[in-house]
């Protein structure tokens, strides 16, 4: 079993800057596939940012310029660091591990809020 822990989140006004981390444990095989995701009420759950490969990520435009996606591959951890938040950023974001190519699933923390103000 794969274990995601997500500290962070928070509120902060528009504008600011939040950084959120992500530290796996348990079945960890690759931290290939892994990545960001957010959910905002009345929404479905879409990507923000993911490893899509050892180098490759991939970014939604919405927070393209914004946000940066990395990882400590160490310290099993995986950072998004948020800068010029907006409103609209407000959501819960979710950590994912997806290792169902190694037959060790697909995994999720249990979300942090971030809530940005106006």
């Amino acid at each position: 079993q794969v274990r995601l822990v997500e500290p962070g989140g928070g509120l902060v006004q528009a504008g600011g800057s939040l950084r959120l981390s992500c530290k796996a444990s348990g079945s960890i095989f690759r931290l290939t596939f892994m990545g960001w995701y957010r959910q905002a009420p009345g929404t479905q759950r879409e990507l923000v940012a993911r490893f899509s490969g050892s180098d490759s990520t991939e970014i939604s435009d919405s927070v393209k310029g914004r946000f940066t996606v990395s990882r400590d591959n160490a310290k099993r951890t995986l950072y998004l660091e948020m800068n010029d938040l907006k409103p609209e950023d407000t959501a819960v974001y979710y950590c994912n591990l997806d290792q169902r190519r190694w037959s060790l699933g697909d995994s999720w923390g249990q979300g942090t809020q971030v809530t940005v103000s106006s």
